[in-house]
């Protein structure tokens, strides 16, 4: 729900969240203001067949171990050294490499500045423990193994990012990159670069993002009905009255969430597949076809979905089409926050920088000087040249070489390819 917010107001419908925290890496998909939902999934190998966002997971964060596995191939993740003892460079007694250790010793975070200075990070035992546990098993110098660690956990979630969107029909390069969580704005140019993505939104909120998302959200409840039957026989008055049922129930739980009845709205949904097939296609609904009966054109609505996902269509050949499922979503409609916006500042970030350090560039493969800015004075309009560093007290940006950033006028700072700098400047200053 921040995802949507942070990017409607630049004037965008669809968008891919990433969250990137201490020790999991999150990833979901939003096409048309709406969050892709799934009703197959698996926690600890059980099938769940309960509607659930599609949110894919892996064991990519902050704190994930670095590792050699039996065939000499270098792993990050999915273990994890977690807060406490943590990364080796917390200096609570954390012994395992993990990724924060490799960004600390290319230059991505600062030593001295990390949690805003509270809580130094120590850079010797850093390297000790990537030179002792991968460099040298792998016969690498210090900064091979660590730029090693920092591509591998990039590639993992860039797969992730995949799995969200390729494997749901959608070209990842269509949707802007929201990047949440403390660790993620410190990957986030190296994911789009591997996917292709032009288009980064770091949230200057983007390590309490999910805590935002919560106060952006309405309150839903889901329905579901078996009512398996071919579309061509559906009953009309079982049709409508099953739905009916779910609605008096919606109604009723929201009312005890204290939501008013003209606040409530609901979404219709079909589990619908062709006869004799296993998979079904959950299709929205309108209210209007569902109280009509029109049938007929929910079965052209349904071809071409299953096209999109599955590559192909069964509609010249006439195959039946069956449903399975009734869904219904009842929404509570909440009040929202609202943004503050910016006073325009202009172009020239020069009242933000602080200093220049040197960083590790992925794709050149050396170190360089680049700029630091203390993303906390960046104000609306800012305009930074990559590869720069932007850093807040609760999280650090690396923008690689390939990449420029303009802030918007509520602070979010938009990273995108440096070809694209005239569409987003209308995207953020008309």
């Amino acid at each position: 729900m921040a995802g949507i917010a942070y990017t409607e107001i630049q004037g965008y419908q669809d968008c891919i969240t990433v969250d990137m925290g201490g020790t999991s890496f999150d990833a979901a998909l939003i096409k048309n203001r709406t969050p892709f939902v799934t009703t197959v999934g698996e926690i600890n190998r059980l099938r769940l067949a309960l509607p659930m966002l599609n949110v894919v997971t892996i064991g990519a964060g902050g704190g994930s171990i670095g590792w050699i596995d039996e065939g000499g191939l270098l792993r990050m993740g999915p273990q994890s050294a977690g807060a406490r003892p943590g990364p080796v460079c917390y200096d609570l007694g954390g012994t395992e490499p993990t990724c924060t250790d490799a960004d600390l010793i290319l230059g991505y975070l600062d030593p001295d500045f990390f949690a805003g200075g509270r809580m130094p990070l120590n850079l010797d035992r850093a390297e000790q423990a990537i030179r002792d546990k991968i460099a040298q098993p792998l016969k690498m110098d210090l900064y091979e193994a660590a730029l090693g660690m920092y591509h591998v956990i990039n590639v993992n979630m860039a797969a992730a990012v995949r799995e969200v969107s390729i494997t749901q029909g959608q070209d990842p390069r269509d949707f802007p990159l929201v990047v949440a969580g403390g660790a993620g704005p410190n990957h986030s140019c190296m994911i789009a670069l591997e996917l292709e993505i032009p288009v980064l939104v770091i949230p200057r909120e983007s390590s309490i993002f999910c805590a935002a998302g919560m106060l952006m959200s309405d309150l839903k409840h889901d329905f579901v009905r078996s009512y398996p039957v071919r579309l061509s026989d559906i009953d009309p008055r079982r049709f409508t009255n099953i739905f009916d049922e779910m609605k008096a129930e919606g109604v009723s739980l929201l009312k005890k969430e204290h939501i008013p009845e003209d606040k409530v709205q609901f979404v219709y949904q079909l589990d619908l597949r062709y006869v004799k097939q296993y998979h079904e296609v959950t299709l929205e609904v309108p209210e209007a076809g569902v109280y009509a009966s029109d049938y007929q054109a929910m079965a052209a609505a349904f071809h071409p979905v299953h096209d999109k996902l599955f590559g192909y269509s069964l509609k010249d050949q006439g195959t039946p089409i069956e449903l399975i499922n009734m869904r219904l979503t009842a929404v509570g409609i909440t009040s929202k926050p609202r943004f503050l916006e910016q006073e325009f500042a202009g172009s020239d970030p020069g009242a933000a920088f602080k200093k220049k350090r040197r960083v590790f560039l992925p794709l050149a493969r050396s170190f360089a000087e680049v700029a630091v800015y203390d993303a906390h004075k960046l104000r609306f309009g800012h305009e930074i040249i990559g590869p720069a560093v932007l850093e807040q007290v609760n999280t650090t940006a690396f923008v690689t070489p390939e990449y420029d950033v303009m802030v918007d006028r509520f602070g979010s700072f938009t990273v995108y390819l440096k070809d694209r700098a005239d569409e987003i400047r209308r995207r953020i200053i008309t």
